[in-house]
């Protein structure tokens, strides 16, 4: 998917969606509200199919994201952050993982692969955790960085696990 970006002077952005079918035009005014139109093509009128507040549109997305419900393994899911490579991935630590049993300090998972652990998902959330944090099997590691990075270290801790 091609995704553009441009400002809207006076209004706020713009993000046009490209699939094979069509385009997503998402504009994101300055004070907050979204409108969502659709288009078969850029010749073809926009149709407006959704308009949501600021606090409706975030929850919208996290929804999207997979806050709520991950319908798939977690090395499948992904949330571009911008052109560069850089994405938000989940991580289950899988039972035996080289990862489980240790503080994030000694994983030592920024420094050995250019990733940062944003949050570690367990029975409860705990947001930006500290280098203390010990990491156990069963857990999602919410991490934030290049894609090449994650998935040396996907294949790093659990290296049994199928990437499919």
């Amino acid at each position: 998917m091609n995704v553009k970006e441009s400002d809207l002077p006076g209004v706020g952005k713009k993000f046009t969606l490209e699939f094979g079918d069509g385009e997503v035009i998402i504009i994101i005014h300055n004070m907050g509200r979204r409108e969502v139109f659709t288009r078969e093509s850029p010749d073809d009128d926009s149709e407006k199919v959704l308009e949501m507040s600021d606090k409706q549109s975030r929850l919208f997305g996290s929804i999207l994201e997979g806050a709520y419900f991950q319908p798939t393994k977690d090395d499948s899911i992904e949330a571009t952050l911008t052109d560069d490579d850089n994405l938000v991935e989940w991580l289950t630590v899988e039972e035996g993982s080289s990862l489980a049993g240790k503080t994030l300090a000694e994983a030592d998972i920024r420094d050995r692969y250019g990733v940062s652990v944003i949050a570690v998902q367990g029975k409860d959330t705990v947001p930006n955790p500290d280098s203390d944090t010990v990491i156990e099997a069963g857990q999602t590691l919410v991490l934030v960085g290049p894609e090449e990075g994650y998935d040396r270290l996907r294949e790093d801790a659990n290296p049994d696990v199928d990437g499919d």
